[in-house]
């Protein structure tokens, strides 16, 4: 992949607050006609209509469904990414200012620093990636040979981290980078036991950089700038929502070799990460438990499933990490998102609201979502009994 100039750098990071992570579309926009042409044919069609956006995708692009279902796509797209238009360039510029005060640098594919695993994951790729670190080369300066990602549930169990803590120790050991989502619960302990053995350690978070959440995780966070790095592909400023926890997720696996699941529910965020790993062709491990813990139900679906490999000794998922090479598996095609109960788009506007009523157009750019989709997930709420219209707009009941 060839250096990227300074207009592509400039465009993906207009991207990153255009799109929400993950945009397929977007994705494949950028790749078929670079970062910087399809942005500015993308603003001359909010200006003029779109049929020469998808003139030029038809001619250019190379997308696996037929030309109708390519025009409803970037219909829908397009629709999707009109409400935060407006403000894109004033919001590319105050990420790039918030990231200079706290001392995050920008990551850009086509250069060194950019972690290759995530090549993989093809469109679901980020635009950009946000990474604060205290080290000049968070990583590959501390000679790590692989990268372990160890997820699990928030509220785990005294076994589970006990677990957490051997397999990260012998991780730690072998000079394997722990990477996890610097939530309470598993990924804590995974953090703190390479911050304590002096291992490299990456923590990627669903919301900006400049911003650690949880709160309650702050100094553990500082810490891990010591031995290594946080990242984002969310601009500074972005708060974190559950479906951008479910898209880190993506992040965390196709940064790892291979992934470990000590504890998770049966709804765990962290069965998302493994999914997502499978996917990515990775190696995928789950630490059985007691039979009747609520905790290991979902370790122990994971195995019976067959999805993934039962943890004999803490050795077994980082050995798996030593020897994978991130980069070889094939582009994802579609990625499985699990874990939310309700519909996505529900989720994302009730995600969106504030205390004050806000109109439909403000929920849709803050969402990621079109107008109509917006209005119609606000529809769906408010049958479920879950918001409230208001003349100034929609609230929370």
């Amino acid at each position: 992949m060839n250096a990227p100039s300074g207009e592509d750098t400039l465009a993906r990071v207009v991207w990153s607050v255009l799109a929400e992570p993950g945009d397929a579309v977007a994705g494949e926009l950028a790749a078929a006609l670079g970062p910087a042409e399809s942005l500015a044919l993308v603003r001359r069609a909010a200006a003029g209509g779109a049929s020469e956006l998808l003139e030029q995708v038809a001619a250019d692009a190379s997308f696996a469904d037929g030309p109708d279902r390519v025009r409803a796509a970037l219909e829908s797209a397009f629709d999707r990414w009109r409400p935060r238009l407006g403000g894109a360039d004033d919001r590319a510029v105050a990420a790039m200012a918030s990231a200079t005060a706290v001392g995050a640098r920008l990551l850009v594919p086509g250069t060194p620093e950019w972690p290759s695993g995530l090549e993989d994951l093809g469109p679901h790729a980020p635009f950009v990636l946000w990474s604060r670190s205290e080290l000049d080369d968070p990583v590959g300066a501390a000679g790590c040979r692989g990268a372990l990602a160890i997820v699990g549930c928030r509220a785990n169990t005294v076994a589970g981290a006990e677990a957490t803590a051997e397999i990260a120790s012998v991780a730690a050991d072998d000079g394997v980078e722990i990477v996890s989502g610097g939530a309470y619960g598993i990924d804590a302990v995974a953090h703190r036991v390479a911050v304590a053995a002096g291992t490299p350690t990456t923590a990627v978070l669903a919301g900006g950089v400049d911003q650690f959440y949880p709160a309650g995780n702050h100094d553990l966070l500082r810490n891990v700038l010591g031995r290594g790095r946080v990242l984002s592909e969310s601009p500074p400023g972005t708060r974190p929502t559950r479906w951008r926890f479910l898209h880190r997720n993506r992040l965390i696996a196709a940064l790892s070799g291979a992934t470990v699941v000590v504890e998770a529910a049966a709804r765990s965020g962290a069965l998302n990460t493994a999914h997502h790993a499978l996917h990515l062709g990775r190696p995928v491990f789950a630490v059985p438990g007691p039979f009747a813990s609520a905790a290991s139900v979902g370790c122990h679906r994971l195995i019976a499933d067959g999805n993934a490999q039962i943890v004999v000794q803490p050795r077994d998922p980082v050995a798996a990490a030593s020897a994978v090479v991130v980069h070889d598996a094939p582009p994802v095609a579609e990625v499985l998102v699990l874990g939310t109960r309700s519909d996505p788009h529900v989720t994302r506007a009730l995600d969106a609201l504030d205390r004050r009523p806000l109109p439909v157009e403000e929920i849709a750019r803050r969402s990621g979502l079109s107008v109509d989709d917006t209005a119609d997930a606000l529809a769906l709420a408010q049958l479920e009994g879950l918001v409230v219209a208001l003349a100034e707009g929609w609230c929370r009941r």
